[in-house]
């Protein structure tokens, strides 16, 4: 299976902000994970732990939930290939994760769960991080009665020029 990699491009004012969000965390990626956990409501048991501690422990970077799973076999955590879907949109639900998705069939997480929009670079299965203010969506349609716009993805597909 080919190997994913993710790439990010920060700008540098924002490795100069200070994250509000973050301020608490000690630099301790355990006590980190444990207290990001507690924030949102959710329990940290020791799987949601382990598997907080694998996403979030390497920056900002996407993710499908094969990927976490083959990172949870290699750093001998036992947990089932369901309960990685289960543990990822709990995540997703509660604003710790982003999913993206990218064909029918597949779904990336990202931990950067800031506003943003994605490449996806075919052929290679690579989601790149896109900047906010890098896209400027146009006028978004009227929703139905009794409904909002919860929120708009942009994924911008690139493929190798032949």
């Amino acid at each position: 299976m080919a190997e994913m990699r993710t790439m990010v491009f920060p700008k540098a004012s924002d490795m100069l902000r200070v994250d509000d969000d973050h301020a608490d965390r000690t630099g301790c990626p355990w006590h980190d994970v444990k207290s990001m956990l507690r924030q949102v409501g959710l329990r940290p048991t020791r799987q949601r732990m382990a598997l907080g501690w694998i996403l979030f422990g390497k920056g900002d970077r996407h993710l499908t939930a094969e990927m976490l799973y083959e990172e949870a076999t290699r750093a001998k955590v036992p947990v089932s290939l369901a309960t990685i879907y289960n543990t990822l949109h709990q995540f997703t639900e509660v604003g710790l994760l982003r999913q993206v998705a990218v064909d029918g069939s597949k779904a990336y997480f990202d931990t950067n769960a800031s506003a943003h929009h994605h490449f996806y670079v075919e052929g290679e299965d690579a989601v790149l991080d896109i900047p906010g203010e890098d896209v400027i969506v146009g006028k978004t349609p009227t929703p139905p009665e009794g409904y909002e716009i919860a929120r708009v993805d942009v994924v911008v597909r690139l493929r190798k020029k032949s």
